[in-house]
This record gives C-alpha cells, structure tokens and sequence, in this order.
C-alpha cells in the first residue's frame, strides 16, 4: 500500500474515539482552563497516523479571531487533556494529541461567498 491511501478502520476508529473523548472533556468544561473553557473549543476531526502514536485534533471555536488563543491554550494544557482523555479511551496507549485549527467551514463560506457574487451568478446564468 502507498503512503496517500485512505486511513484503515482502526485509524478511524481510535480518531472517532478521541473526538468524542475530547468533545466530552470540552463540554464538562474538565480542562481546567478558565481560558480554555471560555473559548468552547468544538473538535471537529481527530486523523491518526497508522502507528496510531499521533493524533491531529482539528478544532475551532465559534468566537471570531480567536483561534491563536484556542491554539495557545490547547497546547498549554495539552499533557493534562491527554490524560484526561487516556481512561476514556479502549486504546492500549494513548496517542500524542496535536492541535490545528480547522479551516473547513472557513474555505465553505468563501465558496459561497464567491457563488454569490453578480461576476459568477452572471456567468451562471449564461450556462441555463
């Protein structure tokens, strides 16, 4: 198999029970972080790598211009979330948790922002 091939069952498995660890410990507001806690982070993905030693936990919170301080504060409590989140898991080791902010919905709302525009709705007109 290639490196680029799709993520095997058991990576998507242990992703899906990190997120869900993860959003559990955010919403009981468990990580001890008044800073953290007021951003409500919201974790949207977790991918891991194949030896399922590293897990990249794809967040946002909803506050505009906030996602460097979402950032800061993830990998400042980062060590404590991870064991927080080791009980929760049916994993024999508990995977290095990394952090990114997610752009998904960002990159959507541009895409709309440009479908919406007189220049593209013109020219789709055109194609009807």
């Amino acid at each position: 198999m290639s490196k680029s091939s799709a993520p095997s069952q058991r990576q998507l498995r242990a992703g899906e029970l990190i997120r869900h660890a993860l959003a559990d410990i955010f919403l009981r507001g468990e990580s001890g972080d008044p800073d953290l806690e007021r951003l409500i982070p919201t974790v949207v993905e977790v991918q891991i790598s194949p030896d399922l030693k590293i897990a990249t936990a794809f967040v946002r919170t909803f506050q505009q211009g906030k996602e460097k301080q979402l950032l800061e504060a993830l990998n400042r409590n980062r060590k404590y979330i991870r064991g927080l989140v080791a009980p929760k898991l049916e994993m024999k080791f508990t995977p290095e948790i990394r952090y990114r902010v997610d752009t998904a919905l960002d990159y959507v709302t541009k895409i709309e922002k440009l479908l919406q525009s007189p220049e593209v709705a013109r020219d789709l007109d055109k194609e009807e």
